[in-house]
């Protein structure tokens, strides 16, 4: 049984996980306007990650017999200056989840929530591997600076992206 204080946080967290799809799914809009479908291609696979954190966690509160409530996503950012400018705010999202997964893991130690700690340790190792991937992206854009042709070719790479 979670304690209402680990509900209410699981819950947020769900709304987290929605509202950082959300923010992908308009990254990845916002790439295939500026003819970058392997940016898009990205963004896309993360929106879908990040649906299926938020259903993971909405799945784990109802196997405990609590009740999801969901909550209003906020408005994603429609326009970036560049690339580089897009992976780094990738890069602060996927920081503030991590940020938010540490937090509810500290919560479930203070609450002795054992099921839940246990739960949360796969979001830690999955943040670990999210920061990973966007600190490339920031770091590969950086390299990059103003040539188009190795944009074209980074936007190529991540266009072969699966999962």
């Amino acid at each position: 049984m979670l304690s209402r204080r680990m509900l209410g946080e699981l819950n947020d967290q769900i709304n987290r996980e929605f509202d950082s799809a959300y923010k992908y799914l308009s990254a990845a809009a916002w790439s295939e306007a500026n003819n970058l479908p392997g940016f898009a291609n990205w963004m896309r696979l993360q929106w879908q990650e990040e649906i299926e954190h938020a259903m993971k966690i909405f799945d784990y509160v109802n196997e405990q017999r609590e009740h999801v409530k969901l909550q209003e996503v906020g408005k994603p950012i429609v326009d970036f200056k560049s690339p580089l400018e897009l992976a780094q705010i990738v890069l602060q999202y996927e920081q503030d989840q991590s940020a938010a997964i540490y937090r509810l893991v500290d919560i479930a130690v203070e609450e002795d929530d054992k099921a839940t700690q246990v739960f949360l340790q796969w979001f830690v190792e999955e943040q670990v591997e999210e920061e990973k991937q966007s600190n490339y992206l920031v770091d590969t854009l950086k390299m990059i600076g103003d040539s188009s042709i190795a944009l074209l070719m980074f936007d190529r790479e991540l266009g072969e992206r699966k999962k």
